[in-house]
């Protein structure tokens, strides 16, 4: 498969680009959104001063990975991996000024970085985005293999400005309040249409509770995605603290 092509295949893996900053007119949610980003570090969110990890995603013909570090109280980010053309990349970049970006970041790193930031702190996001609207439908088989779990579904608007406004993820919640599985549900045209995946790997980097290991299906294609080299700094040190 050619780099192009790669990275199309991972296009297609992004899903939408959503507001992360919350809207004024916040709808009255159920508890249990509350609760899940609680179990996940929201109440210590503040206190992260970088957040380190690796995105790897493994698809029929795809291997590829994407390296980050985001400092979320300036919104910093730096990034390491491969251009579309195969051609590797390093660079750092203020998201407050995006506008000024090459298109390079503009239209490939960036839209990387939020789809793979969503993944790795997706029940954060879903508390953040105020203007998504979240139900609770009790009880539901799980998509994958047997049992049963909470059916959180996250839905956003459609006139909400993005890559694919009008997406909905279901997520599936334990007693333990952690996402056990999800489904993933396109609003655009893109592929893929639909993803459902484990939420495995349970990892703490600090005070975040991190799934750091995804397997399921993609348009019903084996789809592998994880997390390596997650890590946290905290105020007053330098020192990077290891997902364990």
């Amino acid at each position: 498969m050619t780099n192009a092509s790669r990275v199309t295949m991972i296009r297609l893996l992004a899903f939408g680009v959503l507001v992360l900053a919350a809207t004024s007119w916040a709808q009255q949610r159920p508890p249990i959104v509350e609760q899940i980003a609680k179990t996940y570090g929201l109440d210590s969110f503040g206190k992260i001063e970088a957040i380190r990890y690796t995105w790897n995603a493994q698809f029929p013909g795809v291997n590829v990975s994407r390296s980050w570090v985001w400092e979320p109280k300036t919104n910093k980010v730096s990034y390491e991996g491969k251009d579309k053309d195969g051609k590797p990349v390093k660079i750092t970049y203020m998201r407050s000024e995006l506008s000024s970006q090459p298109d390079t970041v503009k239209n490939e790193v960036d839209p990387g970085f939020t789809n793979d930031n969503y993944w790795l702190l997706f029940p954060l996001h879903a508390y953040w985005d105020t203007s998504a609207t979240v139900t609770d439908q009790g009880m539901h088989k799980l998509p994958l293999g047997n049992g049963s779990a909470e059916l959180v579904a996250v839905k956003y608007a459609a006139e909400v400005g993005g890559y694919t406004p009008g997406d909905t993820w279901e997520l599936y919640v334990g007693k333990d309040s952690r996402v056990e599985q999800f489904a993933y549900h396109r609003g655009g045209p893109k592929k893929p249409s639909v993803v459902i995946a484990t939420w495995a790997g349970y990892k703490k980097a600090g005070p975040l509770l991190i799934s750091t290991e995804h397997r399921g299906t993609a348009d019903g294609k084996p789809l592998h995605l994880f997390f390596s080299d997650v890590a946290v700094k905290l105020p007053g040190s330098d020192t990077w603290v290891d997902a364990k």
